[in-house]
């Protein structure tokens, strides 16, 4: 009988964060945005395409991971555990923040009235963006459910954290009924909420509401915290064929039961809705099982694995070096054939349009723009270099 030690790294897991990487960078970058394939966009707001998988899957495994790292601790809260903690919390937040800076001075900069001030004034007018800087986001939401379920890990006894989980979704649902939760509008508490704390200019736009808010944070913990569970079970035995039964049956139970409840509670990643939280879990818990199968117990190993294992081991980082590259590749304008472009346009509509049409062009550029990202990475997966954020 096949067996792994409980305390082996699974190589689909890297593989399979790795795919989810890879997808984050490629939907957020099409060639042309107004051309994209259905598939490769976002539900507007009630239901679910494969996109809205790519993140969720992302923070199913940041829950397996945080199992993984709290380990070292033997889940007991102590000073330098709380640190560390404290630490990666603030800094995957902090780099948030100082990305929606940098796009905000580089749009600012390019302005055109501002173009005519002296180089000091303009570039002190650039910097001056606090008051139009998004607070919350993807990477600060992953900051802040990755620092409230680690502490959890080590401070709440881990027969109790389903329960806790059971209570989040609850408690979100009801305030989604009560507070105009699932109407497409300004009457939604979620953004009235947002709107009166964080103010219309600290959210992803002014007039719509922010898909990483703050009460939809409520079920996107949880959301972690199953992934936790999962991670609990999945090294509480060693053999690996016990490994991907489990995988499967709590990806079927939590599929199921999304998508039985999403009759009452419709799917929705936009306010992450528990039924959301559930399915979304459970196929990312049965789409590694099919992974661990096919990798760690049959050796399915080759150069799709190495590709998505090089996105997988420095993930965050991969993922940062994707939101700076578009200054380069899509801000920054330059004048060709007459008229002003970026290095973005020029590949689309001079070279990837005309080849592949609209939509086809479109998804061109995208894998291009992953692949430069994977050159990168792929560098530092062959020099063993991990950035760790």
């Amino acid at each position: 009988m096949e067996t792994t030690s409980s305390k082996k790294r699974l190589l689909a897991l890297d593989v399979m964060r790795g795919i989810t990487i890879a997808g984050m960078i490629m939907v957020n970058n099409p060639g042309n945005g107004g051309a994209v394939f259905v598939p490769l966009e976002h539900a507007q707001w009630i239901g679910m395409t494969p996109t809205d998988l790519v993140f969720p899957f992302f923070m199913f495994i940041m829950g397996i991971t945080t199992y993984l790292s709290m380990s070292k601790y033997h889940f007991e809260f102590t000073g330098k555990a709380g640190l560390k903690i404290l630490k990666r919390t603030a800094l995957i937040w902090l780099i948030g923040l100082a990305i929606s800076w940098l796009f905000s001075f580089t749009r600012t900069w390019l302005l055109p009235e501002n173009g005519a001030l002296p180089f000091f004034q303009h570039f002190f007018v650039s910097c001056n963006t606090l008051d139009h800087l998004r607070i919350l986001g993807v990477m600060p939401r992953l900051a802040i459910c990755y620092g409230l379920s680690a502490i959890i890990a080590l401070t709440m006894k881990h027969k109790y954290i389903p329960w806790f989980i059971a209570v989040l979704f609850i408690g979100y649902f009801i305030i989604l009924l009560t507070g105009n939760g699932f109407a497409y509008d300004h009457t939604n508490i979620l953004y009235r909420l947002d709107y009166a704390i964080l103010g219309p200019h600290h959210m992803y736009s002014y007039d719509k509401l922010d898909p990483e808010g703050i009460l939809s944070t409520i079920p996107a913990l949880g959301h972690v915290l199953i992934g936790f569970c999962v991670g609990k079970l999945l090294m509480s035995v060693k053999d690996l064929n016990d490994k991907i039964e489990r995988l499967f049956l709590v990806g079927v139970i939590l599929t199921f039961s999304g998508l039985l409840f999403s009759y009452g509670c419709p799917l929705s990643k936009k306010i992450w809705t528990p039924t959301f939280a559930l399915t979304t879990c459970g196929l990312a818990s049965s789409t590694l099982a099919i992974m661990v199968w096919c990798i760690d117990k049959k050796g399915y190993v080759g150069k799709i694995t190495r590709f998505f294992e090089a996105f997988g081991v420095n993930p965050l980082f991969l993922y940062v070096l994707a939101d700076i590259l578009v200054i380069p590749l899509c801000m920054i304008p330059f004048n060709f054939g007459g008229k002003s472009t970026s290095l973005q346009g020029v590949s689309y509509d001079y070279l990837l349009q005309p080849l592949f049409g609209d939509k086809g062009g479109s998804l061109a550029y995208a894998l291009v723009f992953v692949l430069i990202n994977w050159c990168i990475g792929y560098v530092l997966y062959k020099k063993k270099i991990y950035i760790k954020l």
